[in-house]
Protein backbone atom coordinates (compact mmCIF):
# COMPACT_ATOMS: atom_id res chain seq x y z
CA UNK A 1 0.00 0.00 0.00
CA UNK A 2 1.36 3.11 -0.89
CA UNK A 3 0.60 6.99 0.00
CA UNK A 4 1.64 10.05 -0.15
CA UNK A 5 2.05 12.53 2.47
CA UNK A 6 -0.49 15.51 1.59
CA UNK A 7 0.21 18.57 1.31
CA UNK A 8 -0.85 19.89 4.80
CA UNK A 9 0.87 17.48 6.55
CA UNK A 10 4.44 18.23 5.12
CA UNK A 11 3.69 22.24 5.47
CA UNK A 12 3.51 21.49 9.28
CA UNK A 13 6.98 19.46 8.88
CA UNK A 14 5.37 16.15 9.16
CA UNK A 15 5.24 12.98 7.71
CA UNK A 16 3.61 9.92 6.65
CA UNK A 17 5.51 6.38 7.54
CA UNK A 18 4.39 2.41 6.62
CA UNK A 19 2.94 1.13 9.58
CA UNK A 20 4.68 -2.39 11.04
CA UNK A 21 1.79 -4.14 10.26
CA UNK A 22 2.08 -3.20 6.59
CA UNK A 23 -1.75 -2.41 6.50
CA UNK A 24 -1.86 1.28 8.69
CA UNK A 25 0.23 4.29 8.56
CA UNK A 26 1.91 6.32 11.47
CA UNK A 27 1.85 10.05 10.70
CA UNK A 28 5.15 11.68 12.54
CA UNK A 29 6.42 15.25 13.64
CA UNK A 30 9.60 15.57 14.72
CA UNK A 31 10.56 12.12 13.48
CA UNK A 32 8.13 10.90 16.00
CA UNK A 33 5.30 8.53 15.97
CA UNK A 34 2.36 11.04 16.64
CA UNK A 35 -1.20 9.26 15.46
CA UNK A 36 -1.66 6.19 13.40
CA UNK A 37 -4.19 5.87 11.13
CA UNK A 38 -6.07 2.31 10.44
CA UNK A 39 -7.78 1.27 7.77
CA UNK A 40 -10.75 -1.45 9.34
CA UNK A 41 -12.78 -3.56 7.36
CA UNK A 42 -16.75 -2.07 7.66
CA UNK A 43 -19.45 -4.12 5.55
CA UNK A 44 -17.71 -4.64 2.71
CA UNK A 45 -16.10 -1.58 2.86
CA UNK A 46 -13.44 0.40 4.96
CA UNK A 47 -13.69 2.69 7.87
CA UNK A 48 -10.80 4.24 9.54
CA UNK A 49 -9.52 4.34 12.90
CA UNK A 50 -7.25 7.45 13.82
CA UNK A 51 -5.35 7.18 17.13
CA UNK A 52 -2.98 9.13 19.02
CA UNK A 53 -0.04 7.40 19.83
CA UNK A 54 0.89 8.77 23.06
CA UNK A 55 -2.27 7.91 24.94
CA UNK A 56 -4.18 6.05 22.92
CA UNK A 57 -6.98 8.57 22.20
CA UNK A 58 -9.00 8.40 19.23
CA UNK A 59 -10.51 11.40 16.82
CA UNK A 60 -13.80 10.44 14.92
CA UNK A 61 -13.31 9.62 11.35
CA UNK A 62 -17.01 9.30 9.82
CA UNK A 63 -18.08 7.51 6.71
CA UNK A 64 -17.34 4.46 5.05
CA UNK A 65 -14.73 4.29 2.19
CA UNK A 66 -14.17 2.03 -1.01
CA UNK A 67 -10.53 0.59 -0.58
CA UNK A 68 -7.77 1.11 2.10
CA UNK A 69 -6.47 4.11 0.48
CA UNK A 70 -9.45 5.96 0.49
CA UNK A 71 -10.15 5.28 4.40
CA UNK A 72 -6.35 6.54 5.10
CA UNK A 73 -7.24 9.97 2.76
CA UNK A 74 -10.36 9.57 4.96
CA UNK A 75 -8.03 9.29 8.30
CA UNK A 76 -5.84 12.15 7.55
CA UNK A 77 -8.59 14.50 6.37
CA UNK A 78 -10.47 13.71 10.02
CA UNK A 79 -6.45 14.31 11.66
CA UNK A 80 -6.35 17.75 9.72
CA UNK A 81 -9.40 18.83 10.36
CA UNK A 82 -9.00 17.62 14.65
CA UNK A 83 -6.13 19.77 14.34
CA UNK A 84 -7.52 22.78 13.05
CA UNK A 85 -5.38 22.91 9.54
Amino acid sequence: MSVIAPAWLTRHDGALKPGVDGNSCMVLFANLPQYAVVPKPAAGQFACEVIQTINGKRLECPGTFANREEAIGGGLEALRQALGW
